[in-house]
C-alpha cells in the first residue's frame, strides 16, 4: 500500500536535469500505487473520525532546534512510554523550498502507544520562567538544551528500553512546488498517470490530519474542565478526502453533545446553569465573542484571532502558529459535519472521485475561478458538487443519488443536526446496494466532466444531488445547486451571472486545451496533458466574459468633471457638445439652488458663505432652538 514520504521532496540544488531524473524514479514508485491512502481506507466516517482523536490523544507537539535533535527527544521521552511514530516538519519563512532557514521553527509530532504515556509527558513538563505569560498546561512543548536528564525508571514499573529508529515523516507539511509538480508531471506516460501523481503529491497527508487533530484535541480539552460535555467536530476539507495540503481546518463546537441523552430521574442533585438568551443567533453570537478572548489571551500558539459575528453564520477565524494552520470556529454547525461526512462516504465508494475532484479544484484555481477571500465566484464546495452530480448521471453512474442511500438507511444511520433536521443516509458502504459498471479512466472522465458542462444549461436547469438529476430553477440565481441536506438551499447562491458564464468559457477553454496539447503529438519543448491545463498565464490571457460586453461610452462622474472632456477623449462631437450642455445646465441649477438658501438663511437670522467658482459650498451657522 502506497505512502508518500516527504523526504523524497528534499534536494540540495535545483538542478534541472537531476530533477528530471528524480521525477522519472517518481513516478516508477508511484505508478503501481493504489489511489486511496492507506490509512483511512475502508473505514466508515465514525470510525476514521475516531482513530485520528485516538492519535491526537497519545501525541504531543515538541519544538526542536531541528531534525537532529530527534535521537535525543526519542531518548527522553522513552522513559514515558513506547514511542509509535515520530513525524517533523518545519514553520518558517523559507520561500525556496531547498535551502533551510534558520529562522524556521522545527517541530517533532511524538506519538505513544497509550494516552497515559503522553500525559505522563506533559506532566513532567515545566513552565518556562525566562518568558513572561499566562501559565498554561497543553501537548505543545519545546525540547530545551542542557546537560541531559538523567532517565530513572518510575517505582513499580522496569525501566523501559530507548526507542530506537528514524523519523517516519521529515519535512512532511511543505507543499510541493509548481516546477517540482511540473517535472513530476512531464515524466509521466498519459493524463491518467498526471492526476494520480498530482494526487498523491498535493492531498493532505497523514502528517497533516494528525496536525489538525491536535488543534481539535487543544479544543476541547481547554474548554471540558467547564463545559465537560464540549466536543470539537472538524469538518470541510480536512476530513472529507478532497483537502490538500495547507488547506484550513474548520471546527464546529457543540457544548451540549449530551443534551438529548436520558439522564439519571433518581438523582436528586441537579446543577445550577445560566439562563440563555431567547434568540439563538445572538446567543451564538455573544459566546463566541467570549471564546474568541479566551482563544486570544490563553491558548498556546493561537494569534490572530479575528471575529465575524455578523455574518450568516459566525465565525472566530485565528492562526496557529505551531501548526501553520488557519482555523474557522463556528458553533453547532452540524450540517456541516454531516456534509462532510456524505463526501467522505462517496470518496469510500469508487477511487477516481478524490483524483478527479483534486485535479477539478486545481484547474479552477489556475484559471481564476476560485478565490480564497468569500466573494460571488465558485467556491471549492461548489465545484465538488458540480463533480458529484456529473458522476451520478452518466450513462453508467458512479455514483448514486443521495435519495438511494437515505432508502437503505436505517435507525442506525439517523442524526440530527443543529436544528434537529434529520440526515437519515447510509453511513457504511459496505451496506450499500450499488455497484457501477463504468470502467471509464480518469482522463476520459475529465474530459466527459468539461464537455458536460460546456453544453449545460445553467439558465433553466438546476442541479440536485438528492436526485441525481437536473430539475427547473426555483428562482432566478444564475447558478443554483441544491443542498442535499437542506434542500430549500442554493449553494451556489453567491455565484453571480458573470461567474458563471466564465465558468462556461473556461470548460470550453480546457476542452481546447486537452485536444491540442496531447503527449502523442507535442515536441520536447511543449506541455501537453494537465501541465498547459495548469498552466500559470496571466490574467489578461485569460478569457473573461468582459470580452464579449460593450464598454460604457460615458460613465456618469464625468458629466460633473470642473472641465468639459478632462481626461476624456470623445470620438464623436455630438456627445462631446451634449456633455457641455449638461455641464453648463447642471451648473445653472446648482447657483440658483445657492441662491435661494442664500435668501432663505438671510431671513432667519443665519448666515451663508457661499463660493459657486468651482460647483457650491455652502456653510452654515444657524444657531438652535
Amino acid at each position: 500500500m502506497y505512502k508518500l514520504c516527504r523526504t523524497t521532496w528534499r534536494r540540495t540544488q535545483a538542478n534541472p536535469a537531476n530533477l528530471l531524473c528524480d521525477a522519472r524514479k517518481q513516478i516508477d514508485r508511484l505508478r503501481p500505487a493504489t489511489v486511496r491512502l492507506a490509512s483511512d481506507n475502508g473505514h466508515t466516517f465514525d470510525i476514521m473520525l475516531a482513530n485520528r482523536r485516538a492519535e491526537a490523544r497519545r501525541s504531543i507537539l515538541v519544538q526542536v532546534s531541528s531534525e537532529r535533535s530527534f535521537p535525543e527527544l526519542t531518548a527522553y521521552c522513552s522513559q514515558f512510554g513506547t514511542i509509535v511514530s515520530s513525524h517533523h516538519y518545519r514553520v518558517g519563512g523559507t520561500s525556496s523550498g531547498f535551502k533551510e532557514d534558520e529562522s524556521d521553527c522545527h517541530y517533532i509530532l511524538v506519538e505513544f502507544n497509550a494516552p497515559e504515556a503522553a500525559d505522563a509527558a506533559m506532566q513532567s513538563a515545566v513552565f518556562n520562567e525566562e518568558r513572561p505569560g499566562v501559565r498554561a498546561r497543553s501537548i505543545f512543548l519545546w525540547f530545551r538544551a542542557g546537560p541531559k536528564p538523567k532517565l530513572e525508571g518510575k517505582k513499580g514499573h522496569s525501566k523501559r528500553e530507548v526507542s530506537s529508529g528514524s523519523l517516519s515523516t521529515v519535512d512532511g507539511s511543505r507543499s510541493i512546488k509548481d516546477m517540482e509538480l511540473k517535472d513530476l508531471l512531464l515524466s509521466a506516460e498519459s493524463v491518467e498517470d498526471q492526476m494520480k501523481i498530482h494526487y498523491r503529491t498535493c492531498c493532505l497527508n497523514d502528517l497533516g490530519k494528525r496536525l489538525r487533530f491536535l488543534a481539535v484535541r487543544q479544543m476541547e480539552s481547554s474548554l471540558q474542565g467547564i463545559f465537560p460535555q464540549a466536543v470539537a467536530y472538524p469538518f470541510g476539507s480536512s476530513v472529507n478526502g478532497y483537502g490538500k495540503i495547507g488547506c484550513d481546518l474548520d471546527i464546529s463546537l457543540d457544548l451540549e453533545s449530551e443534551a438529548g441523552m436520558k439522564q439519571n430521574r433518581d438523582s436528586r442533585l441537579v446543577y445550577h446553569t445560566k439562563a440563555s438568551n431567547v434568540n439563538e443567533r445572538s446567543q451564538v453570537q455573544r459566546q463566541l465573542e467570549a471564546l474568541g478572548d479566551v482563544l486570544h489571551l490563553f491558548l498556546p500558539g493561537v494569534n490572530s484571532v479575528r471575529r465575524i459575528l455578523k455574518a450568516r453564520v459566525p465565525i472566530i477565524k485565528y492562526h496557529h502558529e505551531h501548526l501553520d494552520l488557519e482555523i474557522d470556529l463556528t458553533m453547532n454547525n452540524l450540517t456541516g459535519v454531516h456534509m462532510s461526512e456524505l463526501l467522505y462516504l462517496f470518496a469510500q465508494i469508487d477511487d477516481r472521485v478524490q483524483p478527479l475532484t483534486c485535479c477539478v479544484r486545481k484547474w479552477a484555481k489556475s484559471v481564476g475561478l476560485t478565490n480564497q477571500a468569500p466573494g460571488y465566484w465558485i467556491t471549492n464546495f461548489s465545484l465538488t458538487m458540480l463533480v458529484m452530480y456529473f458522476l451520478q448521471q452518466l450513462n453508467e453512474p458512479i455514483l448514486p443519488a443521495i435519495n438511494k442511500l437515505v432508502k437503505s438507511a436505517t435507525k442506525d444511520d439517523l442524526r440530527l443536526n443543529a436544528n434537529h433536521v434529520s440526515c437519515p443516509f447510509l453511513r457504511d458502504v459496505s451496506r450499500l446496494d450499488f455497484k457501477t459498471k463504468n470502467e471509464a479512466k480518469l482522463d476520459e472522465l475529465l474530459v466527459q466532466f468539461f464537455e458536460f458542462y460546456a453544453g449545460f444549461d445553467f439558465t433553466q436547469r438546476a442541479i440536485s444531488l438528492n436526485l441525481g438529476s437536473s430539475i427547473l430553477k426555483p428562482d432566478h440565481s444564475p447558478m443554483y445547486i441544491v443542498n442535499p441536506l437542506e434542500t430549500t438551499l442554493n449553494v451556489s447562491k453567491n455565484v453571480n451571472l458573470e461567474e458563471t458564464e466564465l465558468f462556461r468559457i473556461q470548460v470550453r477553454n480546457a476542452l481546447w486545451l486537452l485536444d491540442t496539447h496531447d503527449r502523442s503529438t507535442r515536441t520536447s519543448a511543449d506541455d501537453w496533458g494537465l501541465v498547459s491545463l495548469f498552466g500559470n498565464k496571466s490574467i489578461k490571457d485569460r478569457i473573461t466574459p468582459q470580452m464579449f460586453f460593450t464598454k460604457r461610452m460615458l460613465d456618469v462622474k464625468d458629466i460633473f468633471a470642473d472641465t468639459v472632456g478632462a481626461g476624456t477623449a470623445y470620438k464623436n462631437r455630438t456627445l462631446k457638445q451634449q456633455v457641455a450642455n449638461i455641464q453648463k445646465t447642471t451648473r445653472e441649477e446648482i447657483s440658483k439652488l445657492a441662491k435661494q438658501s442664500d435668501s432663505g438663511l438671510t431671513a432667519t437670522g443665519g448666515s451663508v458663505a457661499a463660493n459657486t467658482s468651482n460647483g457650491i459650498k455652502l456653510k452654515r451657522k444657524v444657531k438652535r432652538r
